[in-house]
């Protein structure tokens, strides 16, 4: 079964011989220092070269990381490309905002975005056709950032989520200028080459929202980007950030093929309030960076046997983390495959 099988087996709710083991780019970025070190790939080149990114992403793969490939290595570009500043950071920190695009959702209609084909985007989409170039039996994945986590990436952070209550006409109006943005850059990846659309959204959380603006905000516009991408894909992924003890009902109306939690979230209490749902995660990147590969052998088995059915880290890696660690859940994964068969 090929790495491209098996996940679209799961994405569909069939049987396969053991779980994947993916990290999907963007937010939870797979990219660490050992990898640079070893590819001669570097940050932050990487961000702003297409050939750089893919060969990076490929990387992973190639040493033993993960089973998919995927770009970019952040969360900046859609905020970019709507008129934020963004600092290219450096080889162990990630491309961040440095400056607001306005600063008040009255403002929306000022914004002027960037067409999807410049700047960074276009690198993405150049990145992807790169891949997909190769042939490779391996899951392509595009990342989205989401529409909550671009919108307070555009606006500062305080001033959105006070116009959430305050200014709700022009805070849905901002969102859906938002999303609309989205969904362009979404289907440009899946015409590219992209077989998995990742989106993750941190900023939309349950913790930070409650339940009825989870419901509102993330979850609708959430669901008016997935509704808007093609049909001919493998799949989609939504990661959301915090505790989902009081939004699963909420976060259980979003029409991702999968959904993706951090190591707050135990996956056992996921798996008993969402028990028809393809659940991905959620393997502690603490562990990951300063534990031993025994101790991530140890919460990929826990991960597995509580009802994930797509292994991956909880969130984006530390750049620091070590290649043994990271290879560690892979390599638990295929040698209990083994004694399975065994």
């Amino acid at each position: 079964m090929t790495e491209k099988e098996r996940l679209g087996k799961v994405f569909r709710h069939e049987a396969v011989d053991r779980q994947p083991c993916i990290c999907p780019g963007g937010m939870m970025n797979m990219i660490t220092t050992d990898l640079m070190a070893q590819c001669g790939v570097t940050w932050p080149g990487a961000h702003t070269d297409a050939k750089m990114m893919a060969d990076l992403a490929l990387a992973s793969y190639e040493n033993g990381c993960f089973e998919n490939v995927g770009v970019p290595f952040c969360m900046t570009v859609e905020a970019e490309n709507l008129g934020a500043e963004v600092t290219m950071g450096s080889d162990v920190f990630e491309p961040h905002v440095t400056g607001y695009a306005m600063d008040s959702v009255l403002d929306w209609e000022k914004l002027e975005a960037k067409g999807i084909h410049s700047g960074r985007s276009q690198v993405v989409l150049d990145a992807i056709r790169i891949l997909k170039e190769k042939d490779l039996d391996v899951p392509i994945i595009g990342n989205i950032t989401g529409p909550i986590s671009t919108a307070s990436s555009v606006i500062e952070p305080t001033a959105f989520y006070k116009s959430l209550r305050r200014h709700k006409k022009e805070a849905h109006e901002f969102m859906t200028f938002v999303t609309e943005h989205l969904i362009d850059f979404a289907r440009a990846q899946i015409e590219a080459g992209a077989d998995v659309i990742a989106i993750s959204d941190p900023s939309g959380t349950g913790e930070i929202l409650g339940p009825k603006f989870f419901e509102e905000y993330a979850v609708k516009y959430l669901n008016m980007l997935l509704d808007g991408l093609q049909d001919e894909k493998l799949g989609t992924i939504v990661h959301i950030c915090g505790q989902m003890k009081s939004v699963y009902g909420q976060i259980d109306m979003v029409h991702s093929d999968v959904l993706s939690f951090d190591s707050v979230v135990p996956m056992r209490e996921a798996r008993k309030n969402l028990p028809d749902r393809v659940l991905m995660g959620n393997v502690s990147t603490y562990t990951l960076e300063f534990g031993k590969p025994e101790k991530v052998a140890e919460l990929t088995k826990t991960c597995a046997g509580n009802g994930s059915d797509i292994i991956s880290p909880a969130c984006g890696l530390g750049t620091r983390s070590p290649m043994k660690n990271i290879q560690a859940m892979l390599k638990t994964l295929k040698e209990n495959e083994v004694a399975a068969d065994a």
